[in-house]
């Protein structure tokens, strides 16, 4: 992670490690069984360019997709104020600001890098939380950008798309080997790649309940406030029930990193989920809250 004030978190940077190695593995052998079926020459020099354009711009990226727009300290001085007072107390470079006019209430953070990074906050958030909470909030997304979670998240949620690509596109613009097999390898291609697509879904799941665990953790330790996140989380979780469910489609695909899921009267599975459970989350605070209260 960046050198800041946020605690370090050892389980998180061998989590990335690990996560990063096994959809590099699981890529490696995806593109060798799709060589060996396919001439996948122009395909494969256009999905790299995607893999880093995707990476490189993944910041503007993300904030066009949520229709959200930087704003200046004249713009959102209370909001900015907040994040000059963190990233102080952190010790790390201050990241664009943007808002997101949606009434969905939810904040992220994306960017390549903690140089270049940006912090979102949407409307919504803002009319439901206190200054304290949005506060907590805050602090939770720019751990994530210190802990560089997020580069490592935006690569691994886009390997799947760009297998996709090369697995649809490797037959058009390259073409199937010659040697009167190509159904047959268009089956066994679909086939992998569903098996890759899956596995790479979990393992990037995974993670991405972890590192907001982590983020939890090191936002309250360097607020001193869990109480505040924790109230922040009940109150967001309670207000997204309310939310009409077209408008949390609209958002979904910012899902995986999203402050708090954007789900509306849907359970969904541990093993699948993009957050770890509510109640974890609320449990962890707790005990943070009375190991600063021992420490005090």
């Amino acid at each position: 992670m960046a050198r800041t004030r946020f605690r370090s978190d050892p389980g998180l940077t061998w989590r990335m490690g690990g996560v990063g190695l096994g959809l590099v593995l699981l890529y490696v052998a995806f593109g060798a069984v799709l060589m060996s079926l396919v001439d996948i020459g122009p395909a494969l020099v256009i999905t790299l360019g995607m893999a880093w354009g995707q990476w490189y711009f993944s910041d503007s990226l993300a904030l066009k997709s949520m229709g959200a727009r930087i704003v200046e300290p004249e713009q959102a001085p209370e909001l900015h104020a907040m994040i000059d007072r963190l990233v102080a107390l952190a010790d790390m470079p201050k990241p664009k600001v943007a808002v997101a006019v949606t009434d969905v209430p939810n904040a992220f953070a994306t960017g390549r890098s903690p140089s270049h990074a940006a912090v979102c906050v949407t409307t919504g958030i803002m009319q439901r939380l206190d200054a304290d909470e949005l506060e907590g909030v805050l602090a939770h997304e720019l751990a994530h950008v210190a802990h560089r979670d997020v580069s490592v998240m935006t690569v691994a949620s886009s390997m799947g798309l760009l297998a996709g690509f090369l697995t649809r596109w490797g037959f058009w613009l390259g073409g199937s080997r010659r040697d009167g097999r190509s159904g047959a390898a268009m089956i066994v291609v679909v086939l992998v790649s569903v098996v890759v697509a899956f596995l790479s879904h979990l393992l990037t799941r995974a993670l991405s309940r972890y590192r907001e665990l982590s983020a939890d953790r090191s936002g309250a330790y360097l607020t001193g406030r869990p109480t505040k996140l924790a109230s922040a989380l009940t109150k967001i979780s309670g207000e997204m029930a309310a939310i009409p469910t077209e408008d949390l489609r609209e958002v979904q695909q910012m899902n995986a990193f999203f402050f708090s899921p954007a789900v509306n009267g849907t359970t969904v599975r541990e093993l699948m989920s993009t957050h770890p459970s509510l109640e974890r989350r609320l449990e962890q605070l707790a005990r943070i809250s009375a190991d600063l209260a021992d420490r005090g």
